[in-house]
Parts: C-alpha cells; structure tokens; sequence
C-alpha cells in the first residue's frame, strides 16, 4: 500500500506542492482518472497556513494536506455505483465518469478535500498523480507535489518503506485510517517575557516551571527575558517563573490555543 510522509516541521510555507499540483492538474484532462481542475476553487493539495499565539510571541505553522487516502474511505461509502475506487495500490480514486452529479460526496469527506466543479458537475480531488505513476514513459514517477517540493517536505512510496516511526494523522478521532501521516505536526506552545516593574528590566535566568500534575516542562528565560515551552498537549497548565528573588504562578489554558502571554512582570 502506497501512502505519504509530511515532515510538517520541515515546511517553509514555499507553497510549491500547491502550485506543482495546480499546474499539472489545470487545462489537463487525465482521463480516466480526473478530469481538469478548476482554476480556482479548489486545492487538492494546498498548504494550510495558521498564525499561533499572540504578539509579539507567535509562529506561523504550515501543513501540507491533500486527500488522505483513507483505508475506511466516508467518501467510497457515500458513492452510488463504485464512483469511487481503491486502486490495488491504496490511492482513493473518483470516477469522472460515474460520479457526475453527486454531490454528496463533497459532503462525505470530513477533512474536506473532496471539491464540487459546479461546470462540470463533478466531485474532485486529488488522485495522488495517479497518471504519472502509471506512465513508465514519464519522467516524473511520483505526485507532482512530491517532485514539486525544494526541501522534501513530501515523501511517497511503499507505507511499510517509510520511516513511520513517531508519525502521526490528522484527526485520528474520524477513524479513516488515513495513508498520509505526518511528522513534527505543530503542539501547543507557552511563552513569554519576564520583567521586574521596579526597574524595568529584563530578567535573565529566570526558572519557568509548566505543569498539569502529571506533565511538567522547563525552560529558562534567556538574555532577552523570553521563554517559550514548546511541544505541550492541550490542557491546563500551571505556570511558576522564579527569578530575581521573587516567583509568580499563571493558571493557563492552552485547550483552545497556544499562548503568547506578553510582557510578564515579576513582582
């Protein structure tokens, strides 16, 4: 079974697969595996870009996210007449033959990378190249998002010749098993600067203890004052920061978001 690696951590936001795969897939027919992509409308494969945190503490994460392949495929459930397929090597196909007009397909899928082409009446999404794999006359043997990436992002091939140890999915909860897994996928994320009122100044050195009772993270803020605990899963956190002769505690969240908690004074 073939499927993909994203090393999410490795992305620069370049956005070259999403434009590899908008260039192979607009104003080309691959017949009779996907008719042409829309100009716009549609990504099937597009970088989600997500700003984190609050000023002046923030990150910018980027994950590339085309169709997952899924093993238990919503989308080849909620098809009439097998129009949509599992080829021999795991790739998840939309027939454009047979699925002109069903539209719930767009719906079925709940990582929403299946498209509708209004024009066409067609659902559409990514075939992972299938064309270009099949083609032993064409010079590109993988995705075009793949051959597209300058810092190999994206690995394709044989899903028990990947190094998949450590890997994760998007959105285990669905329970799709999907074929594309991802490395270095963004956690949340404290951070801060500490400062002493008194004077205004900096403090260096500073401990910052972050802990939920069963977890506990360190770091030590640095010449700037700042710290920033990275890699935290969502919860609640207690947060103490030593330094300077004084200590303070922060009860923060970071269920819903990472958390940029500004200037902090030490008081």
């Amino acid at each position: 079974m073939k499927g993909f690696l994203i090393h999410a951590d490795k992305c620069v936001g370049c956005h070259a697969c999403q434009i590899g795969c908008k260039d192979e897939h607009c104003g080309n027919c691959w017949m009779p595996y996907a008719q042409e992509q829309p100009e716009s409308g549609q990504f099937w494969m597009k970088v989600d870009q997500k700003e984190r945190g609050q000023r002046p503490q923030v990150k910018v994460s980027y994950i590339p996210t085309p169709c997952q392949h899924c093993e238990n495929a919503p989308c080849i459930a909620a098809a009439k007449d097998d129009a949509v397929y599992r080829r021999d090597d795991g790739l998840v196909i939309i027939d454009p033959v047979k699925a002109k007009g069903q539209r719930q397909l767009v719906d079925a899928c709940p990582y929403g990378k299946i498209f509708w082409n209004e024009e066409l009446e067609l659902p559409q999404k990514c075939t992972g190249c299938a064309h270009l794999l099949d083609d032993e006359d064409s010079p590109i043997r993988v995705p075009r998002c793949v051959d597209n990436c300058p810092v190999h992002v994206i690995e394709f091939g044989e899903l028990d010749e990947l190094d998949l140890e450590g890997a994760e999915v998007l959105h285990p909860e669905y329970g799709t098993k999907p074929h594309v897994y991802y490395k270095g996928l963004p956690k949340k994320f404290i951070a801060g600067t500490v400062f002493t009122p008194a004077d205004e100044e900096i403090v260096e050195g500073a401990q910052v203890v972050v802990t939920n009772g069963e977890q506990t993270y360190t770091d030590t803020t640095n010449s700037w004052g700042d710290f920033w605990v990275d890699d935290l899963p969502d919860g609640d956190w207690t947060v103490t920061i030593t330094g300077a002769g004084k200590e303070k505690v922060l009860n923060v969240s970071t269920v819903d978001e990472d958390r940029g908690l500004g200037d902090i004074p030490l008081e």
